[in-house]
């Protein structure tokens, strides 16, 4: 059943609804830590972005991290679960499918300063807002930015097949991992060659590139959720923190120390 604020329709679940005349609307939620948003899905697209602590989403097709400087854009109709890793101040920004030039794939963004400033303006102002009033121009600012996204590389693509599986499932339980495809041969019952052509065909990351993203991942949530630099690196399986930063500053274009600061996590974080 639709529920209506003003001129605003809402869902069964009290979450806005764009329309013609509102083509974004904002919503605001804090969740705690570990809260677990079950999976849905909207017949309209939806930025989900979190001003603090560091989102978990899982599609059909992958998996994302969002951390705060990164949002992550939902197509309409994509199911999708989100998990929250420490208290996750969410805004989402929920967008009329249909609208030209916004991107048709899910997939993290960067998220500058500005976009920061005005996705949180947004999400405060009213839903029901004028549609020549100064919400609606701010409105057609975020379509500009999000028809031009600087792509962010925190996606996790999950291989389907079965000779994969043990792999996949090892490695997601214990990113510090390290056996190779030739260790992984005889319990995946493929050669080291056909497992790798396995990897680059189902994820289009060859299997090293595939672990990182898992360590990254994993790291990521780590971090999070306090736990200092040193104790990450090894955690996730680098046999030293400089190594383990060098990895972190060309995934992210930062240290994990400017990182932490950046996301106001827990001073502890910050030791090495």
């Amino acid at each position: 059943m639709v529920s209506q604020i003003g001129q605003i329709s809402l869902d069964p679940q009290g979450r806005p609804l764009p329309d013609p005349g509102h083509p974004v609307v904002g919503y605001a939620r804090t969740y705690p830590d570990g809260h677990v948003v079950e999976p849905h899905d909207h017949a309209h697209a939806q930025l989900l972005y979190a001003l603090g602590g560091l989102m978990r989403v899982e599609t059909g097709v992958g998996v994302w991290v969002v951390p705060p400087q990164r949002a992550v854009w939902i197509p309409a109709h994509m199911g999708h679960q989100v998990s929250m890793v420490g208290a996750v101040e969410m805004r989402s920004l929920y967008v009329l499918e249909g609208l030209e030039g916004l991107p048709e794939a899910c997939q993290v963004i960067s998220v500058s300063p500005l976009l920061r400033e005005m996705i949180a303006a947004f999400t405060t102002a009213r839903l029901d807002y004028a549609t020549q009033g100064p919400e609606s121009r701010l409105a057609s600012v975020i379509l500009d930015q999000l028809r031009a996204p600087v792509l962010a590389t925190l996606h996790l693509p999950m291989p389907g097949a079965a000779r994969l599986r043990p792999i996949v499932e090892a490695i997601l339980a214990d990113p510090a991992d390290g056996r190779g495809l030739r260790d992984w041969a005889r319990t995946a019952g493929a050669s080291a060659r056909t497992l790798a052509r396995l990897f680059e065909a189902e994820t289009g990351l060859g299997f090293r590139a595939w672990r990182q993203q898992v360590r990254l991942h994993a790291a990521l949530a780590r971090l999070s959720a306090g736990e200092a630099v040193t104790s990450v690196a090894f955690a996730v399986g680098y046999d030293s923190p400089s190594a383990f930063i060098a990895m972190f500053r060309r995934a992210l274009g930062s240290s994990p120390q400017k990182y932490l600061r950046e996301s106001n996590l827990p001073p502890e974080s910050l030791d090495v």
